[in-house]
């Protein structure tokens, strides 16, 4: 074969994969509006406001008979939409794995999504038990669709270019967040300019978020390739495949190590974005227009974050560029419990300190786990990884809730997530990272 047409071979090559990169990173446009609009600035709050309205006279709903405090009704519900994605996710991508056909279950998982967060239009009235059922399902779909598109980076980008990949997709999903943050917050700040009741104006930026996910999915459907599966995989039901799953994880300890710590910390995580606005809302006593500025911040920092994160990975490693942001959430978390009620100025800055670490945090883990998977088993290993990011976050959300029913403050629940930091940090600092690369099999990028 002449140089040539080896040189056109690899252009051609080169292009096609940039066009998959390009259209990777429109998924998190798309679907990043929900995990801000909906599930950290407007639902929490507004939910809770509809379990309270359904609250008997000791401030309880009674969903299946259950006593339940209204204020820890929207908590519960993630940690329920956690269970749900545990039983999913293991099915969905070991399918993945096994058909090699990733596009129409990414399509089916984000449009069921989709029109789940476009239902919360209706959520009105008392009608908490509909707003519940339909977040357990939106989030437990934006799991499984997160999960089918994390696995396509050991595929769309080589080991050296998965860091700055990695980071662009999250940037730009925290650019999509903002975008759409400032439109919520010019509806909802001028709701009566629309003719529209405060209610209805929240009802609105929820069912928008439904639309712009499922509108922004058909470009990475289009753009996106699936691969010929490379090798065999069971078709047992989702926990049993979990299960499968595990087991053969234990082939690679180091890859599992990372997963625990990465569990861990990530916990705490998730827990602070689901739950920041209902501390905000109730403890600290701020509208929902500061809670949106204060969202909105963190969106356009953490663009930045991301992206800065990222070259300092290319310096000092991805471990050591995590390490350190384990470092900032921990300082920053603790200072959150002492905030003073009624004063935004200092719950932007806290908002601030959030946004730097919170974008980089997430799209460093998610590449140094892509040199973790063994070839051929990204769906497999990614519905680990995302019942991690999202799947297995249900302790926090869960303590969260159980401290504020046992004790009523909203600040003992906050600084019980610093705990999740700590022992995350500890976990990921004894992973020998650059022997688990060796050891599934893949190549050692430059600076790792």
């Amino acid at each position: 074969m002449g140089t040539d047409t080896v040189r056109v071979r690899t252009a051609d090559e080169t292009a096609g994969r940039r066009r998959e990169q390009r259209g990777w990173y429109v998924y998190d446009w798309a679907c990043s509006v929900y995990s801000t609009s909906v599930l950290t600035v407007f639902l929490g709050p507004y939910l809770t406001s509809v379990a309270e309205r359904a609250a008997d006279g000791d401030g309880y709903v009674h969903p299946l008979g259950v006593p339940v405090r209204a204020g820890s009704f929207f908590a519960y519900s993630v940690s329920l939409s956690v269970v749900l994605a545990v039983v999913l996710m293991p099915l969905v991508g070991s399918a993945a794995d096994r058909t090699g056909r990733k596009k129409p279950l990414l399509a089916a998982a984000a449009y069921t999504g989709a029109a789940a967060t476009t239902g919360m239009f209706f959520l009105d009235g008392d009608r908490y038990l509909l707003g519940g059922a339909l977040l357990v399902v939106a989030n437990a779909a934006q799991s499984a669709g997160m999960m089918l598109y994390n696995s396509y980076l050991p595929q769309i980008a080589p080991p050296e270019e998965r860091d700055a990949v990695s980071s662009r997709g999250w940037a730009l999903g925290y650019a999509a967040g903002a975008l759409v943050l400032v439109a919520d917050l010019v509806v909802y700040s001028a709701h009566d300019s629309f003719g529209l009741s405060e209610t209805a104006a929240v009802r609105v930026c929820l069912a928008t978020a439904g639309l712009w996910w499922g509108a922004f999915t058909l470009v990475p459907l289009r753009r996106l390739r699936d691969r010929h599966a490379r090798v065999e995989h069971s078709t047992a039901p989702g926990l049993r495949q979990l299960a499968a799953t595990v087991r053969d994880m234990r082939r690679y300890p180091l890859t599992l190590a990372f997963l625990l710590a990465y569990l861990v910390y990530n916990d705490g995580i998730q827990t602070v974005i689901s739950q920041a606005s209902v501390y905000g809302s109730e403890e600290l006593g701020l509208g929902q227009s500061t809670l949106i500025v204060a969202v909105l911040l963190v969106q356009v920092l953490a663009v930045a974050g991301a992206l800065a994160m990222g070259r300092l990975a290319r310096t000092y490693g991805a471990q050591r560029t995590i390490l350190g942001s384990l470092v900032a959430w921990t300082v920053t978390l603790a200072a959150g419990y002492f905030l003073p009620a009624g004063a935004p100025v200092f719950f932007f800055v806290l908002a601030a300190g959030i946004g730097l670490v919170l974008g980089g945090s997430q799209a460093l883990s998610r590449s140094l786990f892509s040199h973790l998977v063994p070839p051929g088993k990204e769906a497999e290993y990614f519905s680990a990884y995302e019942m991690s990011d999202r799947g297995m976050s249900w302790l926090g959300p869960l303590l969260f809730g159980v401290t504020y029913q046992l004790t009523g403050s909203y600040r003992s629940a906050i600084v019980s997530l610093v705990a999740f930091f700590v022992l995350g940090f500890a976990l990921l600092a004894r992973v020998p990272v650059r022997r688990a690369i060796g050891e599934a099999g893949n190549p050692l990028p430059e600076k790792i």
